[in-house]
């Protein structure tokens, strides 16, 4: 019983609105194949639930665990757990734009629907996955590209080939909430919906051959403004994800 849990990058990130204490977004998410945790669900006689992983997070805090709080109630889902832990091999960077605890999360929810025959829709689980977090979604729908808009929660598959990324995190750990304050008090800028109606119609490989690392994401700025060390990774023709702090390139891009 094992899953990979695939990264994801950002072709691009543009905030179109803010909601309340959120920012609504219009993005493209893009599954790195090359680049993923496995999850399995191993026998145990712990009686309660675990998860064995090497994690800089407390148990509380650990995205799976929000996660099989969401899930408990349903018939036969802590009981499973008694038997089994959760074992989590990481490889994806922490704190680093590429989506790893939102990915370890919904392939919680798709192992847990499966395993104990939940028979929960992927749009049911996707009401369950935007309790946890804002990227879970696009993971529990398990896309190689989509379109995601609103705080997360709206994902449509993009037809476009399968992209070969290449990813660099500096060792510098990103607080997205620090982030997008900054960008909300000295980067504040929406945009319009005519320029997102033309960004979610476009190939990954044409968005990012048009744009540059500005361009591409309304993140970058305030995120270099906080952490002035992350220039010193800024190249030609590699772009950054999420809020950071990772950089990736598309070697389809010609």
């Amino acid at each position: 019983m094992n899953k990979k849990s695939y990264a994801k990058v950002n072709v691009f990130l543009k905030i179109s609105d803010k909601r309340d204490s959120y920012h609504e977004l219009v993005s493209r998410f893009v599954r790195v194949h090359s680049l993923y945790d496995t999850i399995s669900f191993v026998k145990s006689s712990r009686k309660a639930f675990d998860i064995i992983g090497d994690f800089s997070c407390n148990m509380e805090s650990n995205t799976v665990y929000k996660a099989y709080n969401l899930l408990k109630e349903f018939a036969g889902v802590e009981e499973f757990f008694k038997s089994h832990s959760v074992e989590i091999e990481k490889n994806i960077p922490e704190f680093a734009g590429l989506g790893g605890g939102s990915s370890n999360a919904a392939t919680f929810l798709i192992m847990t629907n499966k395993y104990c025959n939940l028979n929960l829709s992927k749009d049911e689980l996707c009401k369950i996955a935007v309790k946890i977090g804002a990227d879970v979604p696009f993971f529990v729908y398990e896309y190689d590209s989509a379109n995601v808009t609103g705080i997360g929660e709206i994902v449509e598959r993009f037809d476009e080939e399968i992209l070969n990324i290449d990813t660099i995190t500096p060792n510098i750990k990103c607080n997205t909430g620090e982030i997008f304050k900054v960008f909300r008090e000295n980067f504040y800028k929406q945009i319009s919906k005519n320029e997102a109606e033309k960004l979610l119609k476009m190939k990954s490989v044409e968005i990012l051959y048009n744009l540059n690392i500005k361009e591409a994401n309304d993140l970058y700025e305030p995120a270099i403004s906080v952490y002035p060390e992350l220039k010193e990774y800024t190249k030609k023709d590699w772009f950054f994800s999420g809020s950071g702090s990772s950089f990736f390139k598309v070697n389809n891009v010609k």
